[in-house]
């Protein structure tokens, strides 16, 4: 029994089972000494190594290297390259070639080749260097093929990359139906993991799917793998059903006949799964949280339209209002405003500012603009002397809360003809502002006053003004001007500016013209008042 062969350790039998004399390298004692010397480092090293022989390149290898081709072995053993590897010779047959003419050595990272080693053409990466061996007389003898199968470490950076893309392409999308578009352009864009991809929609009887060959991981329904005539078929259920939006309970994946189905593709599977079912779910979330707060709008416009009312209109001036809320959410807060008729034929005028802009704010809002209409109407006192009341009704009544306001009276003079006054007080509210009809602007500058809710007594201040023909006087809340970092007077300052010349504008015009200007910056609720005398 020849001994050469002793090295070749658990692959002893296979050699010894070949009959060399019959291959192109002959008997075993026939062997040059470089193949007998290189052979054995082979057989002594764990590291995969082939030798590609003589003219026809046949194959001799060692221990480690069986596991790079599988079933091919142990007839590989003695046979030719092109016999053993048809289905890649076309790649591989060039390149041992030119190593043999040119004596140069050959290098390739992470090869793709399909190789049929169990069955199928399979899907395999190799990084390797073919070498030409040297005789004693110069020429090329054979080829030693150092490798190393790099598929499991290429499968998982590809499959990494396809869900981190798939990750980021799905962020922030809330539809249920371009999530499944945008999911399935990127799978079809990985053509090497599935050659289809289909969303099921959701009444689709999963059960009428093929079931044959299922193979799913051991105590895990999520994911059912069917083999067909063209290969695995994947069925992810996006479970559970509800929370995709009840648009897509599955996906159907059609995978590359050349995968082997393994554990790392079904946790490849598995976490593309996960990946998608969360973002179904977070749809699904967005979508419940929409419907929520349009609901809670709807609601809270409802409720504020109950609490603000249409404004009187007398026919001898013109009167506009606008509220907006300071937040989409809330859309109620406590701002209000406020124009009714008083016994005296005077309109009276009211714009304030509770603390806050929520439904308690809202509530405290309504209580304040309910009882300062009843004393304005019932008591027929100057402005003044109605927020002392109203102070006093707050204190008595436990309303716990602080407000601005400034409570106005619109009355008609006696002479001049068409003549008409302004009669205001103001507690601790932004002034108010007069626009002429030449376009010029005055701030109606009155020194401050508590705001409403101190508890603290204090008497309050008339002040007036006449109203030109064609004038327009503004009420506003802070929220129209109020900005971080801009002291108020600033920001009334740059209002008046803003006024200016604006004139020729309707009531209703100047309303929009500041909410178009100021608006999309509040961060707090605003209210607007504008009244006009008739030229």
């Amino acid at each position: 029994m020849d001994a050469r062969f002793d090295s070749a350790g658990s692959l002893r039998a296979a050699y010894r089972a070949v009959n060399w004399a019959e291959t192109s390298l002959g008997p075993v004692p026939a062997w040059t000494p470089t193949l007998h010397t290189v052979l054995d480092v082979a057989l002594r090293t764990r590291f995969p190594v082939t030798l590609f022989w003589g003219p026809q390149f046949v194959l001799l290898y060692n221990d480690a290297y069986v596991q790079l081709i599988g079933d091919k072995h142990p007839a590989a053993l003695g046979s030719p390259a092109a016999t053993v590897f048809p289905e890649i010779w076309d790649t591989i047959g060039p390149m041992l070639t030119g190593v043999r003419v040119t004596g140069q050595p050959s290098w390739s990272q992470d090869l793709r080749l399909l190789m049929d080693r169990h069955g199928f053409a399979e899907e395999c990466f190799f990084t390797f260097s073919y070498s030409a061996v040297h005789g004693r007389d110069g020429h090329v003898e054979g080829i030693v093929d150092i490798a190393a199968e790099t598929t499991t470490q290429v499968l998982l950076n590809r499959r990494l990359a396809v869900l981190a893309t798939l990750t980021d392409q799905l962020a922030g999308l809330d539809d249920p139906a371009m999530i499944a578009e945008r999911a399935t352009r990127v799978l079809q864009d990985d053509p090497l993991d599935f050659h289809a991809v289909l969303f099921l929609p959701a009444d689709a009887d999963l059960s009428l799917l093929p079931m044959a060959g299922r193979a799913a991981g051991a105590g895990d329904d999520s994911l059912v793998l069917t083999s067909t005539g063209a290969g695995a078929v994947a069925v992810l259920p996006l479970t559970p059903a509800s929370q995709a939006g009840g648009h897509a309970p599955a996906l159907r994946a059609d995978l590359n006949p050349h995968l082997v189905v393994d554990d790392d593709c079904r946790r490849f599977l598995r976490l593309l799964a996960a990946t998608l079912t969360q973002a179904f779910a977070r749809a699904h979330a967005r979508q419940t949280e929409r419907r929520i707060a349009e609901l809670e709008r709807d609601l809270s416009q409802k409720l504020q339209d109950s609490l603000l009312t249409e404004p009187a209109r007398p026919a001898h001036l013109r009167v506009a209002v606008r509220y907006q809320a300071a937040t989409e959410q809330a859309h109620i807060g406590g701002d209000w405003y406020d124009a009714f008729p008083l016994p005296d034929t005077a309109l009276a005028l009211v714009v304030g500012d509770v603390t806050g802009h929520d439904h308690h704010a809202a509530a405290v809002m309504a209580q304040l603009r309910n009882l300062l209409r009843g004393i304005a109407y019932t008591i027929e006192k100057p402005p003044a002397l109605v927020l002392q009341d109203l102070e006093a009704t707050m204190l008595g009544l436990g309303v716990d809360a602080f407000a601005t306001t400034v409570l106005a009276r619109v009355e008609r003079g006696t002479a001049p003809a068409g003549a008409w006054t302004l009669r205001w007080s103001n507690a601790g509210h932004p002034h108010p502002m007069l626009l002429h009809p030449d376009g010029t602007v005055t701030i109606l500058r009155t020194v401050p006053e508590l705001l409403l809710g101190t508890g603290t007594p204090i008497c309050r201040t008339d002040h007036t003004t006449e109203l030109p023909a064609g004038s327009s006087l503004i009420l506003y809340t802070d929220g129209l001007i109020e900005r971080p970092g801009t002291p108020l007077d600033e920001a009334m300052t740059d209002l008046a500016a803003a006024l200016s010349h604006h004139q020729q504008l309707t009531v209703e015009e100047l309303c929009d013209y500041l909410l178009a200007r100021y608006g999309h910056t509040a961060t707090d609720d605003i209210v607007i008042l504008v009244v006009r005398t008739p030229h």
